[in-house]
């Protein structure tokens, strides 16, 4: 592979035609062809695409052909260069095609850069930019003074002030919690059961004070060794059974 030879452009009787809206002419046929058969662009093979190059201007009918068969014939002589022998001990030979090489690559990043013009552009017609929509003329600013006299002003609290409901305040009263109280129940239904369920000594209507009293209860008499306190699982039904020492006692 070929490393392409960037000196500057030489004055040159031959003119390679480029069209930046379609990007015709001999150099996007040829880049054309190289794309197509894949191939890589630092080292072409020249024989073969020179052959298709003659071939795809025989089938194009061109009317003009001048700088095609001008990029032919380059080709064709590039093509003889390369089988010429290099003499022997012949360290700066410089391979015919870097020029062609250099050529290809800035035709190619020429072509890259009115593609990328054209895209963007493309995205450009389907934008709308915001514009400046005036204020009609009847509509009225939004710092206008208010026509209200301070009677008028007054008038509207008040009616407001009548419409608003006064808040209502609740009046938390505390209650002393009955623990002795629920110990005497406890006791009045194990003596006609020898075991009940939590909701047998607290209902659904109980006020928290009464289910709080009934809890400690409970919990002084087990601790006393009355009864004992059981559930099978977790959130199940809470069983409470007389223990066997205090029926003994």
């Amino acid at each position: 592979m070929i490393a392409p030879n960037f000196r500057p452009l030489e004055a040159e009787t031959s003119s390679f035609v480029i069209e930046l809206s379609q990007f015709t002419g001999p150099l996007d046929l040829l880049l054309s062809l190289i794309r197509d058969e894949q191939l890589d662009i630092y080292d072409i093979p020249i024989a073969r695409i020179a052959e298709q190059f003659l071939a795809r201007i025989s089938t194009l009918g061109l009317d003009e052909a001048a700088d095609y068969l001008e990029m032919a014939a380059r080709l064709l002589r590039i093509k003889a260069q390369m089988l010429l022998p290099r003499a022997d001990g012949e360290e700066s030979w410089e391979d015919p095609r870097a020029e062609l090489v250099r050529r290809l690559l800035e035709y190619q990043q020429m072509r890259e850069v009115v593609d990328l013009l054209e895209r963007r552009g493309e995205e450009r017609r389907h934008q709308f930019p915001r514009r400046f929509i005036p204020i009609a003329a009847d509509i009225t600013p939004l710092n206008a003074p208010l026509s209200l006299s301070l009677g008028e002003l007054l008038a509207a609290v008040d009616r407001v002030l009548r419409t608003t409901k006064e808040p209502k305040i609740h009046e938390v009263v505390p209650r002393a919690l009955d623990v002795a109280g629920a110990m005497v129940t406890v006791r009045a239904v194990l003596a006609m059961r020898r075991h009940a369920q939590w909701t047998d000594l607290v209902g659904r209507d109980a006020e928290p004070w009464q289910i709080l009293s009934v809890l400690l209860a409970l919990l002084e008499m087990a601790k006393m060794g009355e009864l004992r306190i059981a559930q099978s699982r977790a959130f199940a039904s809470v069983e409470i059974r007389r223990d066997a020492i205090s029926e003994a006692a």
